[in-house]
């Protein structure tokens, strides 16, 4: 008689990034808990300088597009405690374990660039038609929310189909709702844009996934 199989043991700590387990989820999110500490303990003039300056506007996109787009994703709009630092942690340390960190950082870069610059175009494009004032060339653009939302995206695609799907259903939900309240619908539709980026992703990280069996 074969041996009884041994039940799982949960590992709740496997959900957040470790320096061994998920070191690039790790590192950044060290860096963006230095950076959110400078923004809640630092003079807010000063604040407001840092955040003009990492902007991703179309103005700052014009001038120095990579410095800009690294930078603005240095800072979590919210703070540290904000949900989407939550969301960060646990999508990316669960991506970061199946594909590695540099694939990660890969799907994180994507969503986060073409999202940015799918929402900014358009607006410059509105400005030089007319349609919106020059000062919409500054909008005030910073955080991590749309790579997270690529990040979302893409590990979907690897879950079991249901997870998968719930998954998705909850949080392209709750993108829908925050559409529908009209409080920032460029930022809102930026948000579905990088949802969609992540399952564009999933024939890719689905080859790239680590605990897939198949040759």
């Amino acid at each position: 008689m074969p041996p009884p199989a041994r039940r799982a043991v949960p590992r709740p700590w496997l959900l957040l990034p470790t320096p061994g387990g998920a070191p690039f989820t790790f590192g950044y999110a060290a860096a963006l808990v230095m950076t959110s500490l400078v923004a809640r303990y630092a003079d807010p003039a000063l604040m407001g300088t840092l955040y003009q300056a990492s902007s991703t506007d179309v103005a700052h996109l014009l001038q120095a597009p990579v410095p800009v787009l690294i930078a603005s994703a240095l800072w979590v709009a919210g703070g540290v405690l904000s949900p989407y630092s939550l969301v960060f942690l646990l999508v990316l340390t669960a991506l970061e374990r199946r594909t590695g960190g540099p694939r990660t950082a890969a799907v994180f870069l994507v969503g986060h660039v073409c999202a940015t610059l799918a929402t900014e175009i358009p607006v410059g494009l509105a400005v030089l038609a007319g349609l919106l004032p020059d000062s919409s060339l500054h909008r005030l653009d910073y955080g991590i929310s749309f790579g997270v939302a690529t990040s979302l995206g893409a590990l979907a695609g690897l879950l079991r189909p249901w997870p998968g799907r719930l998954l998705l259903i909850a949080f392209g939900g709750v993108l829908l709702q925050d559409l529908l309240t009209l409080t920032d619908p460029l930022s809102d539709w930026g948000h579905l844009f990088s949802l969609a980026i992540g399952i564009a992703l999933w024939p890719r990280v689905r080859r790239w996934d680590r605990t897939d069996p198949r040759p």
